[in-house]
């Protein structure tokens, strides 16, 4: 399969904006192993924090989001990342999903509403190819 931007790369650098966190409906997936690493870092019990911060969404557990449909880890003031240290894979790859890696159309809507994509490090092709070999990136 030919991928766009193969012969390239492409270039992404966060702008801390927030915008990936929220403002539009979403569903952020976390496994059983983030929801150990998130529990620790909050210091609360996993039992605690599947109570609090996570909801049933379609059959499957999700992290909340507030009625403007921000992350509930995402400070208002900063748009910083409450659990940034151990925010769950589906956030750490943005925007390198296989959904908007595969989908030229998929990467341009991001990037309209992103500021750091297209701009910034340059990200080889060997490596965004190692991203779409990740077993657990795969559901996304």
């Amino acid at each position: 399969m030919s991928l766009w931007w193969e012969k390239s790369g492409l270039r992404f650098e966060c702008a801390a904006c927030g915008r990936c966190c929220g403002g539009e409906p979403g569903t952020v997936t976390v496994t059983e192993a983030e929801r150990a690493a998130i529990s620790a870092e909050l210091n609360i019990s996993i039992d605690t924090f599947e109570d609090t911060y996570m909801v049933r969404k379609d059959g499957v557990m999700t992290l909340r989001e507030e009625e403007n449909y921000d992350c509930i880890f995402i400070e208002r003031n900063s748009k910083r990342c409450g659990i940034y240290r151990v925010r769950p894979l589906q956030c750490r790859l943005f925007p390198f999903w296989p959904s908007v890696l595969k989908n030229k159309d998929a990467w341009d809507f991001y990037a309209a509403l992103c500021p750091g994509m297209n701009k910034g490090k340059l990200y080889p092709p060997e490596l965004l190819k190692k991203f779409l070999e990740l077993p657990s990136a795969r559901r996304l």
